[in-house]
């Protein structure tokens, strides 16, 4: 008899093949099973659209379809309870006389939190909680944070030297070392595709020109956000392009124009945690921080911050340069070597996830 965890991590790798599309809804998978034969799953695809549930019942063939009011449905979130882009799912459940469901964990979000359990329950459905709880949490650290917290989960991302330096003298771009290698450069464009957003600060801007898209990965572009207090960057800049939505936070100007939006930020005010609550507000339910180091800085310092990704080129070293942020208060949690390069993972103690 295979067991419910196993049915369970067959629900978490169905949903993490929606990485990056799902946003600002969870990740999650779904999978009928019939006397230890699964007979459909599916996973939530794309924000908007049919959710895991819907997905799963949706692929069971004619040949099965009679078999789904005596199976079990297995799904890594509380099915919901409420209509939004599409019908509650905890209602699909029940026209579809499905009589046993296996839930992961509980949804954070306001409008279902137990409230799909509670319909299922008072429909007659059998329900079972907390199988990998810890495990479908995880893998929704992005969602839960966004509404428990109320903010992104935020991830900061930077690569530096073998003796700690992310930048050598100086910002002209013609005179700039590349630090990374190709596989960790590659590597970094994965990591764009898996979150909402993006961030970099005017200098980053104005130094690296950067398009903060996603090109050497198969994925979505992040939103890209950018920070110009005093609207100081020039139009010509990639970032301007209107590609992809960008964002400028100013102090200025609040203005919403195509593919690009002006958000004016307060003055007398913590101008990262301004931005936590921006993007809270805008349903940007994580962001990757990208630099420069000051704006990395701020994040540390102010405890703003979920993961921490480091690369550190170990053949290379910058005599003279822009020192690479200073982390505290955080657990290394993973370390790997890719050529050239380490890549650190840390963990915020105080993160949810």
């Amino acid at each position: 008899m295979t067991s419910p965890e196993t049915y369970m991590r067959r629900c978490l790798e169905l949903a993490q093949l929606a990485g990056g599309y799902a946003s600002p809804n969870p990740m999650v998978g779904a999978v009928l099973v019939f006397e230890d034969r699964i007979i459909g799953e599916g996973y939530h695809q794309l924000y908007g659209q049919g959710h895991a549930e819907v997905n799963c019942l949706a692929s069971v063939k004619e040949a099965d379809r009679d078999l789904i009011p005596r199976s079990t449905i297995y799904v890594s979130l509380e099915p919901c309870a409420h209509f939004g882009k599409t019908p509650p799912c905890a209602n699909l459940i029940i026209d579809k006389k499905i009589p046993r469901v296996v839930v992961g964990c509980r949804d954070p979000f306001p409008q279902v939190n137990g409230k799909g359990i509670d319909k299922l329950l008072a429909a007659g459905v059998e329900v079972t909680t907390g199988v990998l709880e810890k495990e479908c949490i995880a893998l929704n650290k992005r969602f839960f944070t966004a509404h428990m917290q109320n903010r992104p989960y935020i991830v900061l991302k930077w690569a530096q030297s073998s003796n700690g330096r992310i930048a050598g003298a100086g910002i002209d771009p013609a005179s700039r070392t590349l630090i990374s290698n190709d596989y960790s450069n590659r590597l970094v464009h994965r990591w764009r595709s898996e979150e909402a957003a993006i961030l970099v600060g005017k200098q980053t801007a104005l130094a690296d020109d950067p398009s903060l898209t996603v090109r050497l990965w198969s994925g979505p572009d992040p939103v890209r956000l950018v920070i110009d207090k005093e609207l100081e960057l020039p139009s010509s800049l990639r970032l301007f392009d209107r590609s992809v939505r960008t964002i400028v936070f100013n102090l200025h100007r609040h203005e919403e124009l195509e593919n690009l939006t002006y958000y004016q930020l307060a003055q007398d005010s913590s101008l990262v945690h301004q931005l936590a609550l921006a993007l809270g507000q805008l349903k940007l339910t994580s962001v990757l921080v990208e630099g420069g180091a000051r704006l990395l800085q701020s994040f540390i310092d102010e405890g703003y911050w979920d993961e921490t990704r480091v690369i550190t080129n170990n053949d290379l070293e910058i005599p003279v340069g822009l020192p690479a942020p200073i982390l505290s208060g955080h657990r290394l949690v993973q370390s790997e070597t890719y050529f050239s390069d380490t890549i650190r993972y840390y963990r915020n103690p105080l993160s949810l996830a």
